[in-house]
């Protein structure tokens, strides 16, 4: 039986006793999501998304919370990683600087590629990945089942959205090349196309349009026998925008209702911009 037909006859299964199958199922899908080789997304290009959930996995990751107990985690091997140029600052006691506690997490069940850095605190859920040559910058959040490409650069405070239920929603991705600024926020299984840019605090849902100005188009999550997420062109540079209410109260108010705005696609200015991000890595 294979891994997928294994974690499926497993989930279905309403027992409260977990015998050793299950654990050694759950332990089998982790060590494969640690290592890329199975993904609660991955591309495909017959799919009009250009994405293909694969429920089983999110269905293995639901059981390992199943099957789990709450544990103490005394750290045993904690360690850090970082140019030999840029050690830790040595602060005298004298100066009587307080330097309060803190650090990152990254969850078991993940795949981090090649070269990513990961600037403290960030955080990176079970069932993502995140691919080589990525940025998560302080405060960051990779979320549950997150897709993000190679050489992203989630800035400070991003906010990636996890997706584990239901079972068959698509996760939120963010696709090779893409910037993310700082106090973004992407939620709901949105999709941010390759080389896009999120300008700082721009937040994308699946219940807020995002108005094209270039292109004279709107983007919006499309319901109906198959739910259409919302997709941000490749290229586009996405900045926070408001408009005004149409009719009614809220247009004799003169109330403003916020939306996304792309306002242009990456061109050579745009992308010396991005170029700059290079240096930090």
């Amino acid at each position: 039986m294979t891994l997928q037909a294994t974690i499926e006859q497993l989930f279905a299964r309403q027992t409260d006793h977990y015998g050793d199958e299950y654990f050694q199922a759950f332990d089998e899908l982790k060590a494969a999501l640690n290592e890329g080789r199975v993904r609660a997304a991955e591309p495909d290009a017959s799919s009009p998304t250009g994405w293909k959930v694969n429920a089983w996995v999110k269905q293995g990751i639901l059981l390992g919370f199943r099957i789990g107990r709450i544990v103490e985690m005394a750290p045993t091997d904690f360690q850090f990683r970082d140019k030999s140029t840029y050690p830790l600052k040595h602060i005298p006691a004298g100066q009587n600087v307080r330097v309060v506690p803190g650090g990152s997490s990254i969850r078991d069940g993940c795949y981090i590629g090649k070269g990513v850095v990961c600037m403290p605190p960030m955080y990176v859920n079970v069932g993502a990945y995140v691919d080589e040559g990525t940025l998560i910058d302080s405060h960051a959040l990779v979320g549950s089942c997150a897709q993000v490409g190679k050489r992203v650069h989630l800035s400070a405070a991003a906010q990636i959205g996890g997706v584990l239920e239901p079972v068959g929603a698509l996760p939120v991705i963010i696709e090779d090349d893409a910037l993310v600024g700082g106090n973004c926020g992407v939620y709901e299984g949105a999709i941010v196309g390759t080389g896009a840019v999120l300008a700082a605090g721009t937040i994308l849902t699946g219940s807020t349009p995002v108005y094209d100005l270039v292109r004279d188009a709107v983007y919006r999550r499309e319901a109906g026998d198959s739910v259409k997420p919302l997709r941000i062109p490749p290229g586009a540079v996405v900045v926070p925008g408001a408009r005004a209410v149409a009719k009614g109260r809220g247009k004799e108010l003169g109330i403003s209702l916020y939306t996304p705005v792309v306002i242009k696609y990456r061109d050579e200015k745009t992308d010396q911009a991005v170029r700059l991000e290079e240096l930090l890595r």
